[in-house]
């Protein structure tokens, strides 16, 4: 009895060769795709119809929220101010986030609730503020992994196990 012959032809070598490129060149379609970068659009842009619209003496801060929506913040200081806040950022695969442009809507109110000014100012008017990087001491010692451990030793298992559950042992009792 003969057995099989082995046959490996010319087309059999091709498919092999046809799918590792295949899958070559998908792997680096998936890796190139991850890496790409990324602009969002965040916040509130009030649209230049809208804008116009605005009268300053004239509307209240109901016809200005018809208007252009809800602010995304108001002032916490001085006069009553609505913030329509919006900004373009972009983030490469897993670098920082980094703002390309900022829009910032302010509209000052008076105390009768009527629009007195409308602002309009972008990136370069903001202002870097330091964090503090301080940090509150607490009271007491801070004890490392070993001082806990032993610390612990002898405070579990003191309530006696003839007890059953939902009695009380303590001074009081």
């Amino acid at each position: 009895m003969q057995r099989g012959i082995i046959r490996y032809d010319m087309n059999t070598k091709k498919r092999k060769t046809l799918a590792t490129h295949a899958a070559v060149i998908t792997v680096a379609t998936v890796i190139l795709t991850a890496c790409a970068k990324d602009v969002y659009l965040r916040g509130n842009v009030p649209l230049p119809e809208s804008l116009s619209q605005l009268a300053p003496g004239e509307q209240t801060r109901q016809d200005v929220q018809s208007i252009l929506g809800t602010p995304a913040t108001t002032s916490v200081f001085g006069n009553e101010t609505w913030y329509y806040i919006s900004a373009h950022t972009t983030q490469y695969a897993f670098y920082p986030v980094h703002e390309l442009d900022r829009s910032v809507l302010a509209l000052d109110f008076d105390e009768r609730g009527i629009l007195i000014s409308a602002r309009q100012l972008n990136l370069e008017d903001g202002i870097d503020v330091a964090i503090a990087q301080r940090a509150t001491p607490t009271k007491g010692r801070e004890y490392n992994l070993l001082e806990q451990l032993i610390g612990n030793i002898g405070r579990f298992g003191t309530q006696s196990t003839r007890d059953g559950p939902g009695t009380r042992t303590g001074p009081n009792e």
